[in-house]
């Protein structure tokens, strides 16, 4: 059966000052397909699905929608032509049930038939294979729902086109495949599906086609069974590139960290990390795995000093450094590089230059009252040789710089201070495949340097192919500590829902 365009973009340009974010790219998508976008960081994807979805207006070049020509000049335009975009980040309100953030944002009606609008939450879960509580509270949910959610959010107001941007990042193994029957029961329903993802090995699994940006300009389209992960990352890249992670087991490791019983509360007085043992060698890398909001972002924290625990113990080569602040753990000659989840927001200062981001690390070592900028214009050049970081000059404010070359300077700036343990908390979120992997390199150089790393990770793939050991976090417990080279996805996944094994190593 012939398949009809839905979507045709054609000759699309768009430039925001000097920069030509997309040169007239060309894409297709039919109904009834899933059609994966891929591209370095800064190759025009979400430019151009920002332009789908009518957050931006191309300067040049035509959309069409289902055959007929459009013009979009608000995200309300795009919506009204059946168009839905779901964003990594869930725009829900957590003390709302399923069918009331269904409705936020619709037009208002006086009064609101709740059964009415739980039997429609339910008709459309049915149709697509979608499985919702109506009366369910966000809050209740699993990261999974949530995803289940936002998808009947556009489905409600009658999306037949979907944009996913990264719709796997925080799912589990078992949810992933979830996910994906819902993906393929909605292109049976004759659903048009753009998938944004930096995951080949699902771009394989899940698409029927994949168009290639590169530098602002569309390289391809390809027919996914046509293709190997190789071909697509050569027309990614311009070039055949080894993606193969290293992992080398090292001895003579020493202990550096080692929390005891750790817990730390919340703001709302909970457990976000409760009763938390485990150990960090030198020559290590030890991966954490668990789905969003288990506690990854408090264990960083509190190893770094910035939060406090309520109990239990943390030591540092042999001495305990709880309720020291982080200066006081300065002070000690404990060298600690500590790359945030956040990294504009706690990591560096966005309108700050490279120049004095590093300013800011070593300003309490340099001697005197003033401030000398020199060494660090010299640590700035050296770090932006090294990272290949893609800059202007080293003193362009930060913030105007792509996500991968913003992670490279701050990875650079806390390699460059000689951590004996480097905790990095998702360090490749959001970074294309070259940039993932120049990261996964500077870790292993520091493992072979004797820094223990401590690595919060997302993709199960990475963190098993990366790591030494792997600790799994679920609601702020520990569920298991893990060698991976002994176990499968699978029973990872089984840990990050809380479920025990029963043959995993015991937390040290």
């Amino acid at each position: 059966m012939e398949q009809n365009l839905a979507i045709q973009m054609k000759n699309i340009t768009k430039s925001f000052g000097d920069l030509k974010a997309n040169e007239d790219v060309n894409l297709e998508v039919l109904e009834g397909e899933v059609h994966a976008l891929l591209g370095e960081n800064g190759a025009g994807k979400t430019t151009l699905m920002n332009m789908l979805s009518g957050i931006y207006t191309p300067d040049s070049g035509s959309i069409f929608i289902n055959g007929e020509p459009v013009v979009f000049h608000t995200p309300a335009d795009s919506i009204r032509m059946g168009i839905g975009m779901i964003h990594q980040h869930f725009k829900l309100v957590d003390v709302m049930t399923a069918k009331e953030n269904v409705i936020l944002g619709q037009p208002a009606k006086f009064f609101v038939n709740k059964k009415e609008l739980a039997r429609n939450v339910r008709e459309l879960s049915d149709k697509y294979g979608l499985d919702i509580d109506p009366d369910k509270k966000v809050y209740e949910m699993s990261v999974g729902e949530k995803q289940t959610l936002e998808i009947i959010k556009v489905l409600y107001r009658g999306a037949k086109i979907l944009i996913l941007d990264e719709p796997t990042a925080v799912l589990t193994p078992q949810e992933i495949k979830k996910f994906f029957k819902v993906i393929n029961n909605m292109k049976e329903q004759g659903c048009a599906i753009v998938i944004i993802t930096h995951k080949l090995n699902e771009v394989m699994e899940i698409s029927d086609r994949v168009t290639v940006l590169r530098k602002g300009k569309s390289i391809g389209t390809v027919v996914t069974s046509e293709v190997d992960i190789p071909n697509l990352i050569e027309m990614m890249v311009g070039k055949k590139v080894d993606l193969s992670i290293h992992k080398e087991k090292l001895g003579d490791q020493k202990p550096l960290l080692a929390l005891d019983q750790v817990t730390v509360k919340n703001s709302e007085g909970k457990d976000a990390l409760d009763n938390v043992s485990l150990t960090l060698a030198s020559h290590e890398i030890l991966g954490v795995a668990g789905v969003a909001n288990s506690g990854q972002k408090e264990l960083c924290e509190a190893i770094a000093g910035l939060i406090k625990t309520s109990r239990g113990r943390i030591f540092f080569e042999g001495d305990n450094i709880v309720g020291k602040t982080p200066r006081d753990i300065i002070r000690l000659g404990i060298r600690m590089g500590f790359i945030p989840e956040d990294r504009l927001g706690m990591g560096l200062v966005g309108s700050m230059d490279i120049v004095h981001n590093i300013v800011l690390k070593d300003y309490q070592n340099q001697p005197g009252i003033f401030l000398r900028r020199g060494p660090c214009a010299v640590k700035a050049e050296k770090i932006v040789k090294k990272l290949d970081i893609q800059t202007p000059s080293i003193y362009t404010p930060v913030k105007r710089l792509s996500g991968g070359n913003i992670q490279k300077v701050l990875l650079g700036r806390e390699i460059d201070s000689s951590p004996k343990v480097l905790i990095t908390a998702y360090p490749v979120r959001g970074l294309d495949i070259g940039s993932s992997h120049k990261i996964y390199d500077l870790l292993n150089e520091q493992k072979a340097a004797g820094v223990g790393v401590l690595f919060i990770g997302e993709d199960l793939d990475v963190l098993m192919e990366l790591c030494d050991r792997i600790v799994v976090l679920c609601h702020g417990e520990v569920t298991g500590i893990v060698n991976p080279d002994e176990v499968t996805k699978e029973e990872i996944g089984l840990l990050m829902t809380g479920q025990k094994l029963g043959k995993e190593e015991q937390p040290a």
